[in-house]
C-alpha cells in the first residue's frame, strides 16, 4: 500500500469484542478493561488492521492517512 496511517481506537464506543486483535494481532490488544488500544498508533497501511476495523462490531477502529488526515475507515459518506 505505501501509506502511513494514524490507527485510533474510541474506547467510549469499544466493548472488547477482540475482533481486532484476532484479524490484527500485532496491530491490537486488549488492556485489563478489555479495552482495545493500538500497539502502534502510526503504522504502515496494512491489510490486517483495515480487516480489524472493518470487523469492529462497533466501528470503534478510525484509521486516516498520516498527514493528510484523509480518512481511511470509516469511508466519508
Amino acid at each position: 500500500m505505501g501509506d502511513r496511517w494514524q490507527v485510533e481506537v474510541d474506547r467510549s464506543v469499544c466493548i472488547g469484542s477482540a475482533q481486532c486483535v484476532h484479524h490484527a494481532p500485532d496491530a491490537f490488544r486488549l488492556d485489563t478493561a478489555r479495552q482495545s488500544h493500538p500497539t502502534a498508533p502510526e503504522t504502515d497501511a496494512a491489510e490486517p488492521v483495515l480487516e480489524a476495523a472493518e470487523g469492529c462490531p462497533v466501528e470503534a477502529i478510525m484509521i486516516t492517512l498520516l498527514g493528510s488526515g484523509e480518512p481511511v475507515f470509516p469511508p466519508e459518506e
